[in-house]
């Protein structure tokens, strides 16, 4: 497929049903339910989504330099380097054996970042991105997300060793369809993920976010040789609930990581929309190109004071960063009431302040 050139961004390419409030205010109240039921549960406000974590990382995030224009936009505009923070967990709103192989996501939190900021984030110096291991959403709008949220929120804290049969069921229909060339979303957000490495994998935003005049998705991929190696690599849950967090704990005992965090600028807003986060944008009418690198020394990724800072004290929102930077789309726009609905009720639950950091915990 040809590549055109980057497409500087319209506000006509956001359009806003009429219902949206309505929709927003049910995705809301719908992971509140979950926050309320695994509160009950377990004593703790958790997250509402993505509430078991499997790793923290303190990282340097590097912006690079001679980057083209149209690429050295926002944060990346000029070449700097600034500390980060990582955050690895899976999806559910639940604290899941592993054996319920659910997607993954890894939250990304660069300190330090001046600009103009978002609205609502002004004062704060921090810029967010929350990502999955898919290019995609699994559903294209706010709207259908509610409909799959619904019935999947029910089930919240309910029935573990059935949920480990469908995630079981799952996987092997996930396998006929890429055996034939598919992929199911919706399969693999019903606990279908493939049981591998979780630092072998890519992450990415999956809906749309400003780059500046323009705009687009991103990515972070491995690139050190230790963790391109472990890309598809297989581990064993069998009577490990926690695998995933051993995993990485263990590699990053002796190894470092490092990946490089990738802009794929919309070129066709056909091909590319962004009130279609399902869409998935054709790399080969624009590729993922690097703008930055992300080092993280060998480290203990479990240690007492960073779960315990990041868990109680931090919140991770795409909503939280630089104007240049802001959120597209009716998944993206969805998010800030329930991000902050959810936020208020993990401090409130845990009688703890959550805020945006100016730098590193001491310890």
């Amino acid at each position: 497929m040809a590549q055109n050139p980057p497409l500087r961004f319209d506000p006509a390419f956001e359009t806003t049903p009429e219902d949206e409030a309505e929709t927003q205010r049910g995705l809301t109240e719908a992971m509140l339910g979950i926050q309320r039921t695994t509160h009950a549960d377990t004593g703790y406000a958790h997250r509402a989504v993505h509430a078991k974590a499997h790793g923290y990382l303190r990282a340097r995030f590097e912006v690079l330099a001679d980057l083209p224009p149209e690429l050295a936009q926002g944060l990346f505009a000029t070449p700097a380097t600034y500390d980060a923070i990582m955050r690895f967990s899976t999806t559910p709103g639940d604290v899941l054996h592993d054996g319920v192989s659910t997607p993954r996501g890894a939250a990304l939190k660069v300190l330090g970042v001046p600009g103009r900021r978002l609205p609502g984030s002004e004062g704060e110096t921090t810029q967010n991105y929350v990502l999955g291991n898919s290019p995609s959403f699994q559903i294209g709008t706010a709207k259908g997300f509610l409909r799959q949220l619904r019935p999947l929120a029910a089930t919240t804290g309910r029935a573990e060793p059935v949920k480990k049969v469908v995630s079981a069921v799952t996987r092997t229909a996930e396998a006929a369809l890429e055996m034939v060339g598919g992929k199911s979303a919706t399969l693999t957000t019903l606990a279908g993920q493939a049981k591998t490495h979780l630092l072998g994998d890519s992450f990415f935003s999956q809906a749309a976010l400003l780059h500046g005049d323009y705009f687009a998705k991103v990515a972070l991929s491995p690139v050190s040789s230790e963790l391109v190696a472990l890309s598809e690599s297989p581990i064993d849950t069998s009577g490990h609930p926690d695998a995933l967090r051993e995993t990485v704990r263990d590699h990053f005992r002796t190894c470092p990581g490092v990946w490089e965090f990738r802009v794929q600028l919309a070129t066709d807003i056909d091909a590319m929309p962004v009130e279609d986060a399902a869409a998935m944008w054709p790399e080969d009418a624009s590729p993922y190109l690097p703008v930055a690198r992300i080092m993280a020394l060998p480290q203990d990724t479990w240690s007492d004071g960073m779960r315990e800072w990041v868990e109680d004290n931090l919140a991770f929102n795409p909503w939280t960063g630089l104007a240049a930077h802001r959120p597209l789309g009716s998944i993206m726009r969805a998010r800030r009431p329930a991000y902050a609905a959810a936020r208020a009720y993990r401090s409130q639950g845990n009688g703890a302040e959550i805020s945006e950091p100016t730098g590193m915990p001491t310890a």
